[in-house]
């Protein structure tokens, strides 16, 4: 089952997935606002351009997440019980599957004793029904449901038509707080902190001095409050209206639902990318552009030798071509998310045809993201920015080229 969300609506689609008890996964994309070439609005600033999975079991939800890969959430989410820090203690789960290592992560607390059965179901549940409030308040993408496994170990199911029954509700209330707030994901943050504290008792003021600080979304705030996003946003509506807080969508902020967790670079360390395409004039296109702005580019034209090298290589960004011989993009992906090396390595197909299959095939392999080439330099470094940030200038040549042995290795290749 796969279609737009102009022919049939979200609401719809788990509906019918709940009438044939269906088991697999629902991926939802919604379209950027330049993307959209059917005369509609496009969708929120929030929303555009994100991805979504729905995890179901015989017709109903067993969990549910943002795109694919981020740790964020759940790190927000332990802060309720003081176990966010445990978070990096946790190394790569077995069972941390590509479309939902969060999941996985969830798990092996619950192995620890980290978290109690009863706190694991009120992440997933807090997680399922925030994912399908924004789903629910998306009218342009695409989608497509695969019959499939259940994702494994369950810890718990929701039915489908209550849950959407109470969600739908929710998302026609919030419409009540435009245009003042138009998204969970904007910033509060005190503009009047004189006359917005004579307007409130000592302990209300304090609380939320403490977390409309500018960075910290209404959708953060509920997750570590412990409450939906409706109430915290009802809490601070009167007080937005007044001009006494404002709220502004953050960069940081946005964009954090949209990627993966990547760990911060030290500014000095050069950056290293490896490019996967048996085609020679990208690869010399990608080398030079990128060797130029102060990466460590590598470009392999064998996809099987590039399977042993990029493990010699280490890279920060993988760029892999989906048709390539003997092994294509998403066999390739896929055997990189197998091994704990690269399960947090974004990795990103490149393909001369954009399709909405090819990009669910990608996102199942465990890509990060999805580039339609022929690509000029402005875009190849634009996206390389923005998953291991700009290149280190003061370096050359000389010093970014790997280590002598493997650069012979490649040459003689």
């Amino acid at each position: 089952m796969q279609g737009n969300l102009s022919e049939i609506d979200i609401r719809s689609i788990l509906q019918l997935i709940e009438l044939g008890q269906r088991t697999g996964e629902l991926f939802v994309e919604a379209y950027s606002s330049t993307a959209s070439n059917t005369g509609t609005q496009p969708p929120p600033r929030s929303l555009a351009g994100q991805s979504w999975y729905v995890f179901c079991f015989n017709g109903q939800i067993i969990y549910a997440t943002q795109s694919a890969g981020s740790l964020l959430r759940l790190r927000d989410y332990l802060r309720r019980y003081k176990a966010d820090t445990a978070l990096d203690k946790i190394q790569v789960p077995y069972m941390a599957s590509t479309n939902a290592p969060e999941y996985g992560y969830l798990w092996a607390l619950l192995e620890n004793h980290i978290l109690t059965p009863a706190q694991g179901r009120n992440i997933i549940h807090s997680m399922v029904h925030e994912t399908l409030f924004d789903l629910l308040s998306l009218h342009q993408g695409s989608f497509t449901f695969e019959m499939g496994s259940a994702l494994a170990p369950q810890l718990t199911s929701l039915e489908i038509s209550p849950l959407l029954a109470k969600i739908v509700k929710q998302v026609q209330q919030w419409k009540q707080f435009h245009p003042h707030i138009q998204s969970p994901n904007q910033c509060p943050v005190i503009s009047d902190p004189t006359e917005l504290q004579v307007a409130l008792p000592v302990s209300t003021f304090n609380t939320l001095r403490r977390w409309a600080d500018g960075h910290t979304s209404i959708r953060q705030m509920a997750r570590y409050l412990n409450r939906d996003v409706l109430t915290v946003a009802k809490a601070i509506y009167p007080f937005v209206q007044q001009g006494l807080v404002q709220v502004f969508y953050e960069p940081s902020v946005a964009l954090a639902n949209d990627r993966k967790e990547w760990p911060p670079y030290p500014e000095n360390k050069v950056k290293r990318v490896v490019c996967i395409d048996d085609d020679n004039v990208i690869r010399k296109t990608v080398e030079s552009i990128l060797n130029e702005h102060g990466y460590e580019a590598t470009a392999i034209g064998n996809p099987l030798q590039a399977l042993s090298l990029v493990f010699q290589l280490k890279p920060d960004l993988i760029l892999c071509d989906i048709a390539m011989p003997e092994l294509d993009g998403y066999e390739v992906c896929a055997m990189l998310r197998n091994s704990t090396a690269f399960r947090q390595t974004p990795i990103v197909m490149l393909t001369g045809i954009d399709g909405f299959i090819d990009r669910v095939k990608a996102r199942m392999a465990g890509a990060t993201d999805f580039y339609t080439k022929p690509f000029g330099e402005s875009e190849l470094l634009m996206l390389v920015e923005k998953y291991v940030g700009p290149g280190y200038p003061s370096s050359n040549l000389s010093t970014r080229l790997l280590d002598r042995s493997l650069e012979d290795e490649l040459k003689e290749k």
